[in-house]
């Protein structure tokens, strides 16, 4: 019997859970404000905040359809992690855990200038989260007894098959991220080497060529004796 299939105890199933709750918050994190890219801190240009939601604001286009979907699509989770882990709590706090979970990561973004933070960000983010509660409450009708368990194994799946897709993405030349915000200010430096390559490069005056300049003597004595001699 494989590890999928194993009935999990209630304190086994539990903690099985946690885990695969860090590891959703780890790479949701990691994808959101760093789009799967190494972790950096921008500089400052990408320190934008849009507070009309679904309309272009602060100089900036609305967002994507794209974008719009895979945030709903990423926080679909999290609600139902919420609702595995704190049955008690009533769907206002858990939507109000997933909206505050939402302003922790968009404050971070402005924080550390990786991009514009977006109240359509936070509004699709927590519909999201409510989504994966609703989900949950239909199981709950059908499976009854057996959510956790058959939810537990779920999220496992769903959480093994997003670690593999994550590797995959990050050892492919495919990169989601926009450019990094880093200011490049030009230096310059000249060695002895290319400062003396510029002094060579200077035109030089040669006095054979020109014989009524002489570097000992000036043209005008010169001829004033000579024209003193016999």
């Amino acid at each position: 019997m494989s590890f999928l299939e194993k009935k999990p105890s209630r304190a086994g199933g539990r903690a099985l859970l946690v885990v695969l709750f860090v590891v959703y918050l780890v790479l949701l994190a990691w994808l959101v404000l760093w789009k799967l890219e190494v972790p950096y801190v921008g500089v400052g240009a990408l320190r934008e905040i849009k507070l009309v939601p679904f309309a272009p604001s602060a100089g900036a286009g609305a967002s994507a359809p794209f974008e719009v979907v895979a945030n709903f699509v990423l926080f679909v989770p999290f609600g139902l992690y919420l609702g595995l882990l704190a049955p008690s709590w009533p769907w206002w706090k858990a939507v109000g855990a997933v909206a505050g979970a939402s302003l922790v990561l968009e404050v971070a973004q402005y924080v550390l200038a990786l991009g514009s933070s977006d109240v359509t960000d936070l509004v699709v983010n927590t519909a999201g989260g409510l989504a994966g509660i609703g989900l949950l409450a239909l199981a709950r009708r059908r499976l009854e007894a057996r959510t956790v368990t058959v939810m537990t194994r779920i999220c496992a799946i769903g959480t093994m098959l997003a670690l593999l897709a994550t590797g995959v993405f990050v050892a492919s030349p495919l990169r989601y991220a926009p450019p990094r915000d880093v200011a490049v200010v030009p230096t310059y430096s000249v060695s002895v080497h290319d400062a003396g390559a510029a002094e060579g490069d200077r035109p030089q005056l040669n006095p054979a060529a020109h014989p009524q300049v002489s570097p000992a003597e000036p043209a005008g004595l010169g001829q004033r004796a000579g024209s003193a001699q016999p």
